[in-house]
């Protein structure tokens, strides 16, 4: 199994990198690829990617959500980072329009700087989408070539959405989010229309933690360790056997991104 989005540089992880690994190594968990939000993120993912080789690699990008961080040197500080063999793709970049933290003109200046830098570099896209699915979409359309080598990480919508972006080439990530039985209801039945030869699978950790685990973890933060339970759980309400459904998800990963 191959986590696809872990934020290891968060606070809850803080002094715990060592055993938050080894529990997901223990899990069945072999490879985790941690994301980069912004500047000094994306150096201190690279950073614990690099003690832990042919285990961890990571991402480096600008989150919407730090878009008004950007500034003249933030292109060649990325470039810069991309020039390393366990920076394996651009993000987590794209738009969020649900709580604004950076203006919509800085979100859309800094995911238009990032996609032009995936096209010089031939890297793989790690986007993300909140409250903003037509904007998102009208934004990709412009950079067709780049949209099969994208990831739209943490999905979480409904049917109609996910049609329009596996319509137009998409892949998608799904989270512990489909462990949830209230929040979680239109992901599920979405799910019903997914291609396996589409889909990958993280935890988003520390966040999105599955509420559906038994027993209950005594702690509310998420870790690589569950995402056989995120697997299994996706795998079932697909009526894919568990078996194929984990190998034809690690497949996909490796393919996408080249480890």
């Amino acid at each position: 199994m191959i986590d696809i989005g872990l934020n290891l540089t968060e606070d809850q992880f803080a002094g715990k990198e060592k055993d938050v690994l080894a529990r997901a190594l223990e899990a069945g968990v072999q490879k985790m690829i941690l994301t980069g939000g912004n500047i000094t993120g994306s150096q201190r993912a690279l950073e614990m990617a690099k003690r832990h080789p042919n285990v961890l690699y990571t991402t480096a990008g600008i989150h919407p959500h730090d878009a008004k961080s950007v500034n003249a040197q933030t292109g060649d500080l990325l470039r810069a980072l991309y020039e390393d063999e366990q920076v394996i793709a651009v993000g987590e970049c794209g738009l969020d329009f649900d709580r604004n933290y950076s203006e919509p003109k800085d979100q859309y200046a800094a995911f238009d700087l990032q996609l032009s830098i995936a096209e010089e570099n031939d890297l793989p896209i790690f986007l993300h989408e909140r409250a903003a699915h037509q904007q998102f979409i009208d934004v990709m359309k412009a950079h067709p070539t780049l949209i099969e080598r994208s990831v739209v990480h943490c999905f979480t919508g409904d049917r109609t959405q996910l049609k329009a972006y596996l319509d137009l080439g998409f892949h998608i990530g799904v989270t512990g989010w489909v462990c949830d039985p209230k929040r979680g209801v239109d992901l599920r039945e979405a799910l019903l229309d997914m291609p396996l030869d589409r889909l990958m699978i993280e935890t988003d950790a520390p966040y999105l933690i599955p509420k559906n685990i038994r027993p209950k973890p005594k702690s509310r933060t998420n870790e690589p360790k569950y995402l056989p339970h995120i697997g299994r759980e996706i795998a079932q309400i697909m009526r894919v056997e568990e078996a194929l459904f984990f190998n034809e998800v690690e497949k996909n990963t490796r393919r996408f991104f080249r480890i």
